[in-house]
């Protein structure tokens, strides 16, 4: 790995599927972690190309928080058949950089059931899940446990309240932008923007 770049205190990497059935439990985990003070980055604002996996690497070391959702580690049926790894590879690498760079980069893992990830990933016995029960409310609680030493403290209807104006935004978002879905990297943007402007007039 190249020298370690500056960390940024209020970056959180999240690490979630990108379709269409998690886009609610997505605009979820922006409500829970800009409402607590925290800037959402995710691999959505990496561009393709040779050096993607580098500049994955180099966004998750730049983060202080990374949240990763295992819930969705399953086979996808479309053809041809098979499990998605993006979540837990990207754990993979947060663990990594956590290894090499001691107290710069905290991983916390989320899941919809609890002891799954004793099965699903058996190298992370003695990691305690965060189980959010696959809703909204689940993800507020959970992040809410993950960063219970953050300066700022919403309650769940603070980002309730969030939550739900973004998920009223995301069309106009999208025309603003020209995105197809809430899942590209101007539209991503917009969200954190929207939903940091919530924050500061609901959350003290």
């Amino acid at each position: 790995m190249t020298a370690a770049p500056r960390v940024s205190r209020r970056d959180a990497f999240l690490n979630i599927p990108y379709d269409r059935e998690f886009a609610d439990l997505f605009l979820a985990y922006i409500a829970g972690l800009v409402g607590h003070g925290l800037t959402p980055r995710a691999t959505l604002e990496v561009p393709g190309g040779s050096r993607r996996l580098d500049r994955i690497i180099d966004l998750i070391r730049e983060c202080r928080y990374s949240f990763h959702d295992l819930s969705r580690v399953e086979i996808d049926t479309a053809s041809p058949a098979t499990p998605r790894f993006n979540m837990p590879f990207e754990l993979g690498l947060a663990v990594a950089c956590d290894r090499l760079t001691p107290h710069q980069h905290t991983w916390f893992v989320m899941e919809s059931e609890s002891r799954r990830l004793l099965k699903s990933l058996s190298d992370l016995a003695g990691t305690d899940a965060y189980v959010h029960d696959g809703s909204p409310e689940g993800i507020f609680r959970e992040i809410g446990n993950a960063l219970v030493r953050t300066a700022r403290q919403p309650t769940v209807q603070d980002l309730r309240i969030i939550h739900e104006s973004l998920r009223t935004l995301v069309p106009e978002i999208n025309e603003r932008t020209g995105a197809k879905s809430m899942f590209e990297a101007r539209a991503f943007r917009q969200l954190i923007v929207e939903a940091s402007m919530l924050a500061d007039k609901r959350v003290r």
